[in-house]
């Protein structure tokens, strides 16, 4: 049986938290009026993707460990979404924007590998 944290070696969830932590420095700067809104949102979203691939990497069969899997790739494309968004309405730097969706294309490339290999 697997211990509680070993999805902490999974490199999936590495990057993912990654994400998260950059995402939640980011948002701290958003317009306050954001708060209820595009700041929870993204915040919410990264959060998911980290908390998805855990509960997965819990799941002993590969048909729902899998489903887990893809809600965490469901809810990295919804962030996406929200990085090109808050960019056009200039929450972020172009510099913050090009670190950020760097972090986001590596987690989706290793969440695809994590995927296809489930």
């Amino acid at each position: 049986m697997r211990n509680n944290n070993g999805y902490r070696n999974l490199i999936a969830w590495q990057k993912s938290n990654l994400l998260a932590h950059f995402i939640y420095d980011l948002t701290a700067k958003f317009p306050k009026d954001e708060l209820f809104g595009m700041t929870s949102q993204m915040r919410r979203a990264a959060l998911s993707v980290c908390a998805n691939i855990a509960e997965g990497y819990s799941r002993r069969g590969l048909k729902d460990r899998r489903h887990f899997y893809q809600m965490a790739m469901g809810s990295l494309t919804e962030l996406e979404f929200f990085i090109d968004f808050a960019y056009e309405r200039k929450f972020i730097s172009h510099v913050d924007y090009e670190k950020i969706l760097e972090i986001h294309m590596e987690t989706a490339r290793v969440l695809s590998g994590l995927l296809k290999s489930t």
